[in-house]
C-alpha cells in the first residue's frame, strides 16, 4: 500500500510555515488514465466552438432570378440563375453550415479524467500548497511579487482557491502566466494547461469535497 503523498505548506514570503498537509491518495494519488484525460479535455475544447461558420449556397446568394443566357444557340450548356455554383459570384456547394460540436463524457469519466489530471500533477512535483492570503485592496504587484517568492514568476500557474474572491480575482487578472479559479471549477483542460498548480490550503478541502 502506497504512503499517501505529504506536501509542505508555504506562506507568501516562500517559506515554510512549519505546517504539512496530506493529500487524499484516491485524489492525487489516483491509477492515471490518460484516454479519460484525452476523452475530457477533447470534449472541453469542442465546447468552446461556435459552431457558426456558414457560407450561402445558390439559394440564399443575392440576384440571379433571371436565365442568364437564352437555352438553345449559344454554344453553351444550359443555365438557369448566374448564381449557379460554377458560375463567379454563384453560390457554394456543400459548404459549411452551423452546427453544435457538443461531445458528450459521462460523469465517471470527467471525475477520473480531473482525478488523473491532479494525480499527473502530485506525481511530477508540480503542485504548491500556500496559506490562505487576501488584499485589502485591488493591487497587482502583491499577486506579482507573491509569485516571485514561489518561484512561479515565469511558470504558467493555475490558482484555486476555496471560493471566488473578487479582490484577488481582479489583482491577478493582468498576470499572464496565472489563471485563478475556485477549486469546484478547474477542469482537466486547466489543470493540464498549466505548468504548476498553486492552491490555497483551505482549497484541498473543496477539491476533496468534489472528487471524493
Amino acid at each position: 500500500m502506497r504512503e499517501a503523498m505529504e506536501l509542505k505548506v508555504l506562506n507568501t514570503g516562500g517559506t515554510e510555515t512549519g505546517e504539512v498537509v496530506t493529500l487524499r491518495d484516491d485524489i492525487f494519488g489516483a491509477e492515471i488514465s490518460e484516454h479519460a484525460m484525452y476523452l475530457d479535455v477533447k470534449s472541453i475544447l469542442a465546447h468552446k466552438r461556435q459552431g457558426t461558420h456558414k457560407s450561402k449556397t445558390r439559394g440564399e446568394v443575392r440576384g440571379g432570378g433571371r436565365k442568364p443566357l437564352r437555352q438553345k444557340g449559344t454554344g453553351n450548356a444550359r443555365q438557369g440563375s448566374s448564381r449557379s455554383p460554377v458560375n463567379i459570384g454563384g453560390g457554394t456547394i456543400f459548404g459549411p453550415t452551423p452546427h453544435a460540436y457538443d461531445q458528450k463524457v459521462n460523469k465517471k469519466v470527467k471525475l477520473l479524467a480531473r482525478r488523473s489530471a491532479l494525480s499527473s500533477k502530485a506525481k511530477a512535483g508540480q503542485i504548491l500548497i500556500v496559506e490562505d492570503f487576501r488584499f485589502e485592496q485591488i493591487k497587482t504587484k502583491p499577486f506579482a511579487d507573491i509569485l516571485k517568492n514561489l518561484g512561479l514568476s515565469e511558470k504558467k500557474t493555475l490558482m484555486l482557491t476555496p471560493e471566488y474572491d473578487m479582490i484577488i480575482a481582479r489583482s491577478g487578472r493582468n498576470i499572464e502566466v496565472l489563471n485563478i479559479m475556485t477549486a469546484d471549477k478547474a477542469s482537466t483542460y486547466d489543470i493540464l494547461h498549466s505548468h504548476t498548480l498553486l492552491v490555497q490550503k483551505t482549497a484541498l478541502k473543496t477539491i476533496e469535497d468534489t472528487l471524493g
